[in-house]
């Protein structure tokens, strides 16, 4: 094998509680479900026969492809770790919004560590691709996963969950962009309005209820993000008036997901969506995967 294509697929928060800061090295402990769509960016990955060569292209002009992205520094680091001899050429087409609270970075790094592995034979299970994609960002171990998942820890902790239920997803990404360092560090406790009960949540997942997932979302992080952007409320309230189960923030924002039981309700809430908000250009229909 010469080449191959590999997918990397967005999530999606739908349970986000911020349980405290660690004083070993101030990252904030979190509690979080996260869930696979199908929102993705296509890798072509491909062996090139010059040794020292590694190489980073991608369709989005101001992207960083060299060590500042984590798909090249996963690349990197496993053809120094194995010894690859030959060179290694990805091309990245991305479709998943930047900046957004999707994982898309997280993403395309764990897919460059799934495809080099599988392309060169690498003596690596996905758990050792779970264990390896901490190092690069608390996101890769669940989207070398996939699926849905408790997530405990820093995100790195998880714990495999029965999938969503059937359902569609209508995504929308404000033009704006938030740091999520920004975001955590302006995070107070008693400013949160309303944080998810996970107990609950969980005991609707077990008994694959949408309707119950869907009424009990909650992102302790809108109570920063929502204060930046008011917007991220509004596109809540329109998709809730559309039909949504529910509608929530996702991660540190500022894109906004909805759940829809019916796929043609979720078309009609994307079609609207997009002329209530002409400025917006990236909105999406999705669904959940494995």
């Amino acid at each position: 094998m010469e080449e191959l294509i590999a997918r990397a697929r967005a999530k999606i928060n739908l349970a986000l509680d911020i349980l405290g800061k660690r004083e070993s090295d101030g990252y904030h402990e979190i509690s979080t479900i996260m869930q696979t769509i199908s929102l993705s960016d296509e890798l072509h990955i491909k062996k090139i026969y010059k040794p020292d060569y590694l190489k980073l292209v991608t369709n989005i002009g101001w992207l960083a492809t060299d060590e500042r992205n984590l798909a090249y520094q996963a690349a990197e680091y496993l053809k120094t770790k194995y010894g690859i001899e030959e060179g290694i050429f990805i091309e990245l087409h991305k479709v998943i919004p930047a900046s957004a609270g999707m994982g898309g970075g997280s993403a395309d790094c764990a897919a460059v560590l799934k495809g080099v592995r599988d392309l060169f034979k690498l003596p690596l299970t996905d758990e050792d691709l779970m264990r390896l994609g901490a190092k690069f960002g608390a996101d890769v171990p669940f989207c070398v996963m996939g699926g849905t998942a408790l997530a405990t820890g820093i995100g790195e902790v998880l714990r495999p969950l029965p999938r969503l239920p059937i359902c569609h997803i209508v995504v929308i990404k404000p033009p704006s962009i938030v740091s999520t360092q920004e975001v955590f560090s302006e995070f107070d406790l008693s400013k949160v309005a309303k944080r998810p009960d996970m107990e609950k949540i969980l005991h609707y997942f077990h008994k694959q209820d949408l309707d119950g997932i869907a009424a009990n979302m909650a992102n302790a992080l809108e109570s920063v993000t929502e204060v930046k952007l008011p917007i991220i409320s509004e596109i809540k309230e329109f998709l809730k008036a559309k039909g949504a189960l529910g509608a929530m923030m996702t991660g540190s924002g500022p894109t906004v997901f909805a759940i829809f039981r019916s796929r043609g309700d979720a078309i009609n809430a994307a079609k609207l969506a997009k002329e209530q908000y002409p400025d917006i250009n990236e909105i999406f229909l999705t669904k959940p995967v494995k």
